[in-house]
């Protein structure tokens, strides 16, 4: 069976992971006690939710765009894993796996997957939406590397702050 993927099936994919990284995000920002971190993970929501405006946009914009034939077969089962394989496949999802943390240094293992999940899916996207739409992915995907960039240098300060990043025992 094969799989095809229109502009707006994409987008609408686009829409799902942005959605899901904003909860989960938000999820950890409730639930740490150390502002540094709070600070970062709003950001990231926040950042997150423009990303979702962005793709609704594009989304209102191409109707029901098809990407150019001539992808392979092959291609297109690679981009169904992408999509099948991301760290948060639903809101809920994202919620209980940030409910399940039980460390900044976890939480932030997870969120550098994610951010990388989103950065080589929208690279790959890339190469199938209208040539009006590259830049714009460009663009979140240099920001996507800018919050994998956040989340690396947080990670790097834990071990260096001792056990202040400790999500508190009772969220668990």
């Amino acid at each position: 069976m094969s799989v095809i993927f229109s502009g707006s099936e994409l987008l609408e994919v686009a829409l799902g992971i942005e959605r899901n990284g904003a909860a989960f995000y938000q999820a950890l920002a409730e639930k740490t006690k150390n502002n540094s971190a709070r600070a970062i993970y709003e950001h990231l929501a926040a950042e997150e939710v423009k990303h979702l405006k962005t793709f609704q946009g594009m989304l209102d914009a191409v109707a029901n765009y098809q990407p150019p034939e001539g992808y392979a077969e092959e291609y297109r089962l690679y981009l169904k894993s992408l999509v099948d394989s991301s760290v948060f496949t639903d809101v809920a999802s994202a919620r209980q796996i940030a409910a399940r943390v039980s460390s900044e240094v976890e939480a932030l293992d997870i969120g550098i997957q994610a951010e990388k999940d989103s950065i080589l899916f929208y690279t790959e996207m890339q190469n199938l939406v209208k040539p009006a739409d590259y830049q714009v992915i460009l663009t979140i995907i240099n920001q996507e590397r800018d919050h994998l960039n956040q989340l690396s240098q947080l990670k790097k300060q834990c071990p260096k702050l001792g056990n202040p990043l400790k999500l508190e025992e009772s969220e668990r």
